[in-house]
């Protein structure tokens, strides 16, 4: 069956929660079938029964992949092309920020494990993710590749450490490569940087760090994963098709490039 004729596909790494999950439904609403994986277990099981229950158990699929491992990557495209069919938009969305009681570690003290870590998932684990969409995109005709960057990869990093900021920062230059070399095929790659996001990986809203970042946005309020989701959806859609190699600043006003 061609992309004309079915629903499109999409694929949501760090799909499970937050801004992933939210991006799911974004989706789901707009008649895509919409695979996501992540590496929590329980959030994999929770997110395909929410997404089950909401849509249906033949529009969504939840799947535990390690993005540190390129053949468990492998696997879980090859069964999304036999289940939906190959996916037309791809949202790199998974990202983790180690920190310890007092943040995260200084330069000097960071180790080359936590750096190589963090890069496995944020920076890597997003080009394995883009080589296994690439071809059939090229293929079709057609693609949507967005990437979630960071407020911190923009600007000077406030609660951010080194290796996520690098790994955020360096999505930039892999989606303007992306654009080099894949825009004649009808595939686009845009960055969406979110700031201050109410996420299971920020926390609640009144730790010390979240009321702290609200004093800084001009809105006056901190985001929610849906203000987000919006963004993506959008870059995800047939009418996006004119912006590409965009960063999409979603922090409230925090920061406000020239």
């Amino acid at each position: 069956m061609s992309a004309a004729q079915r629903a499109p596909v999409a694929v949501i790494s760090g799909g499970t929660t937050g801004i992933g999950l939210a991006t799911a439904f974004r989706l789901l609403k707009a008649g895509h079938r919409v695979a996501v994986f992540s590496h929590g277990e329980a959030s994999v099981e929770a997110a395909g029964a929410a997404l089950a229950e909401a849509f249906g158990s033949g529009q969504s699929l939840a799947r535990q992949v390690d993005l540190r491992d390129p053949a468990a990557i492998t696997d879980f495209f090859t069964e999304v092309a036999h289940v939906f069919g190959a996916p037309e938009v791809l949202v790199c969305n998974a990202g983790i920020s180690p920190k310890g009681p007092d943040g995260p570690p200084d330069v000097s003290d960071l180790s080359v494990e936590e750096w190589n870590h963090v890069l496995a998932v944020n920076l890597t684990g997003a080009m394995l993710c883009c080589q296994a969409v690439l071809p059939a995109m090229k293929e079709s005709g057609y693609g949507r590749i967005i990437f979630v960057g960071s407020l911190a990869g923009r600007t000077r990093p406030r609660i951010a450490g080194a290796s996520y900021v690098a790994s955020k920062a360096a999505l930039s230059g892999l989606s303007r490569v992306l654009v080099s070399q894949y825009a004649p095929y009808g595939i686009t790659s845009n960055v969406v940087a979110p700031g201050r996001i109410l996420t299971p990986l920020t926390g609640s809203a009144e730790t010390k760090t979240n009321i702290d970042a609200l004093t800084r946005i001009p809105t006056g309020r901190l985001g929610v994963p849906d203000d987000v989701a919006a963004v993506i959806a959008f870059l995800a859609s047939e009418d996006a098709g004119f912006v590409n190699g965009a960063i999409i600043d979603v922090n409230g006003g925090e920061f406000a490039p020239s």
